[in-house]
């Protein structure tokens, strides 16, 4: 049975983690939860994240001869999604069983679904990547993990690739909130261009409430 408040549920997961000293350890024991029926991901859609399908319909993208890859993928429907477009589909998550459990999702998928930790990524995906889509993720890791974990998502951009951020979006100069998720202000959304990178727009998106409010950024590796 679920519980009732899974965003404080989540919240006192990631706090044990980071009190011994474990940024990242918390997501094994949020799927594993979900995958029992304990708990509800709070951030699983069931469907691809609208502004990334809102963005590729603009442009009416097409990635046939084109390499994708999904940062912190959960159960993977923006990966299938990306694949449906054409790209050849990476999706990682540090989670083993949320990869697990994209895998069954989609058995005839054409994703190659891997389990790997974003502060650490295997060597050969630097500047692997056409289009990297990085949805939630950096937020979900404490402050003192962001710069590094920018700075990862940043060097799987191949020449000429596009990097897409989906974030929680934070007023400067906003005290810091209990997280997860510690929305990204605009000076840490600016950092992604680094390495090369230059931003080709930052938007924020507005919803019915300021807690709704998203930072739709793109970079591009000239």
């Amino acid at each position: 049975m679920t519980v009732s408040d899974p965003d404080r549920e989540v919240r006192r997961l990631a706090a044990e983690s980071l009190a011994v000293q474990d940024p990242t350890g918390w997501f094994e024991r949020l799927y594993t939860a979900a995958e029992q029926g304990d708990l509800e991901v709070p951030w699983d859609r069931g469907a691809p994240h609208p502004l990334l399908a809102q963005w590729a319909g603009k442009r009416e993208r097409d990635g046939t001869g084109r390499r994708a890859v999904v940062v912190g993928c959960g159960y993977g429907h923006d990966a299938e999604y990306l694949a449906g477009l054409g790209y050849d589909t990476v999706a990682f998550d540090i989670s083993g069983t949320a990869v697990r459990a994209a895998r069954q999702r989609f058995p005839e998928s054409r994703v190659r679904y891997r389990t790997a930790d974003l502060l650490a990524p295997p060597d050969e995906w630097r500047e692997a990547f056409d289009l990297v889509f990085e949805s939630m993720t950096v937020q979900a890791l404490p402050v003192s993990e962001r710069d590094a974990a920018i700075g990862r998502v940043t060097e799987l951009v191949a020449p000429a690739g596009t990097l897409l951020v989906v974030a929680i979006h934070r007023e400067d100069g906003e005290p810091p909130v209990e997280g997860p998720p510690w929305p990204l202000d605009r000076a840490e959304v600016e950092s992604f261009a680094r390495d090369g990178l230059r931003p080709v727009r930052i938007e924020i998106l507005t919803g019915s409430t300021p807690k709704s409010r998203r930072w739709l950024a793109e970079f591009r590796r000239p």
